[in-house]
């Protein structure tokens, strides 16, 4: 897959913005924003509202589509997943946790009687065969750097049984193994089913099975007579809309004409409106996060006393009250203050312009304009002026541009020059472990360094290397502390580092829905939901 489409189609897009790419794909059956189903009580349709689009690849080795990842996680199953919240793992299509965490061989059996969608048969030929796509070293996927470097291979014991062989002992492992979700070999095998997985074919053997896939507009599922497993489905059939401005979605769950019962992404500005008309708000508090890019190779920016001065000036306090109002953290590590691993790093860019203006100073800048590439996402755009303002005041002058996420990303692709990009980033989608989220963010090959042209510089490649000894230390306590220090690397040299954490809300009719929990990253997880 070239580089133009990987990055299309996999999450730099869907993380960095929280957006999916536009991509064509067929409708099938006819076009419905509407319930789907007429029947009353516990027979209804559950409506639900995404604020993200529905149009990004569906393929799960590939994706980080807010949408397409909540809807996958509904469609397929991991030998493990996750819960939502704590992430703990539990057995999926695996009959049991494995109890060694720190062994270097993890055999599963499958559940008895599983089968897909269609019908068939899930056998572990299909666990293998996704394993077997995400390690290809030709085959260039976003889930490869999940597993690469501590997965050695996996094999066919037998029809039922089947084993992980790791290249050191790995226990963060265990909850990333939701991260492969079990495809079948028979249908994504034949030619041309990966580019039908990109535009939203979906066969898998959860709880649910998708009926109907319309881009840029909705999503339909129903329960799936068939399914065994843990986590069985509530809901006889679902409708989730992709909504993606602010007021169409708020207005759809408003009111006593309200057509869904629960929606994502709720502004800040609506959450009091929202809960007067009796409808429950709450928030998850994660790694969501808007952050600074710049271009290394780009004179001022190869001067790390510029980052440092740029991320100073900005009054993240007077971000936090009046973009975010209130529901948010002035970053003081790469990592949000809930993650395990967090420790408050060395380098901390509390408000101080003073500092910022000797730091220039220093660097012998004097003049300096800079155009802020931006994503056009709602909250981003509403942080902005804060960014501009700041600047400002320390003498640069500063102009905004914000873009769609796919043309910003496209610049960047296309080696187009720019000065600094201002993003969103929830790398919590895929997990809460340091080691992952921190090699999303940076590394050799990593899209994000390319895009920082950073890699090459000898500061980076000492930080890889701790990276890498970081993902092999066997003492998890050691292992935290060496993460801890290359942040504390990461945090000092401010190439991509984040300026404020932010919460995200969800909303949910409590009268009609039991069981919702308001998940810190984008989307929904509606396996332990029913209807009241």
């Amino acid at each position: 897959m070239h580089r133009r489409t990987f990055l299309k189609y996999t999450g730099a897009l869907g993380a960095a913005g929280a957006v999916s790419a536009s991509l064509s794909a067929c409708s099938s059956g006819p076009q419905s924003t509407n319930d789907t189903g007429s029947g009353g009580g516990k027979d209804r349709a559950l409506t639900a509202v995404i604020g993200y689009g529905n149009d990004g690849t569906w393929d799960p080795t590939q994706t980080a589509s807010a949408f397409c990842m909540a809807a996958n996680n509904h469609i397929y199953e991991g030998l493990l997943d996750t819960d939502p919240i704590s992430r703990k793992p539990y057995p999926a299509l695996a009959t049991q946790v494995p109890k060694d965490l720190n062994a270097t061989s993890w055999k599963f059996t499958l559940r008895a009687g599983a089968k897909f969608h269609d019908g068939k048969p899930v056998t572990a030929d299909d666990v293998v065969f996704v394993f077997d796509r995400i390690l290809d070293p030709k085959t260039q996927t976003l889930a490869k750097g999940f597993f690469a470097s501590w997965l050695k291979e996996v094999r066919k014991i037998d029809a039922q049984n089947v084993e992980l062989v790791l290249k050191f002992p790995f226990p963060d492992g265990l909850a990333r193994l939701t991260l492969a979700k079990i495809m079948p070999k028979h249908v994504f095998s034949k030619p041309g089913a990966w580019d039908k997985a990109i535009t939203g074919l979906a066969i898998g053997s959860g709880p649910y099975k998708q009926t109907a896939h319309h881009p840029k507009s909705n999503t339909t599922f129903e329960a799936f007579a068939d399914y065994n497993g843990p986590r069985p489905a509530a809901f006889k059939k679902m409708n989730w809309l992709t909504i993606v401005d602010a007021a169409p979605r708020v207005a759809r769950i408003s009111g006593s004409s309200a057509g869904a019962q629960i929606s994502d992404n709720i502004p800040y500005a609506n959450i009091q409106q929202l809960r007067s008309s009796g409808l429950t708000v709450a928030g998850g508090a994660g790694m969501n996060n808007l952050f600074l890019m710049f271009n290394t190779k780009h004179k001022p920016f190869d001067d790390v006393r510029v980052r440092q001065a740029l991320h100073y000036a900005i009054d993240t306090g007077k971000m936090v009250e009046v973009a975010l109002k209130g529901h948010g953290k002035p970053s003081s590590s790469f990592l949000n203050e809930g993650n395990p691993s967090y420790r408050r790093a060395k380098t901390v860019y509390d408000y101080d312009p003073e500092k910022a203006k000797a730091l220039l100073k220093a660097a012998g800048v004097k003049d300096l304009s800079i155009n802020i590439l931006a994503v056009n996402v709602s909250w981003i755009v509403d942080c902005l002026p804060t960014i501009k303002s700041s600047w400002d005041a320390i003498g640069v002058r500063t102009t905004l541009s914000p873009q769609e996420t796919t043309a910003v990303f496209t610049k960047m692709d296309q080696k187009q020059d720019y000065q600094v990009v201002a993003a969103a980033s929830n790398p919590n989608q895929f997990g809460l472990d340091a080691d992952l989220i921190m090699h999303y963010n940076y590394g050799p090959t990593n899209l994000w360094m390319g895009y920082a042209r950073w890699a090459d510089n000898a500061i980076a490649k000492q930080l890889f290397k701790d990276m890498d000894r970081a993902t092999q230390e066997p003492d998890a306590a050691k292992k935290k502390a060496i993460i801890q220090d290359y942040i504390d690397v990461v945090a000092e040299q401010a190439v991509l580092y984040p300026v404020v954490h932010n919460e995200l809300m969800t909303a949910w009719d409590p009268k009609k829905l039991t069981g919702i929990r308001a998940q810190p990253y984008p989307g929904i997880n509606l396996l332990q939901a029913k209807w009241v």
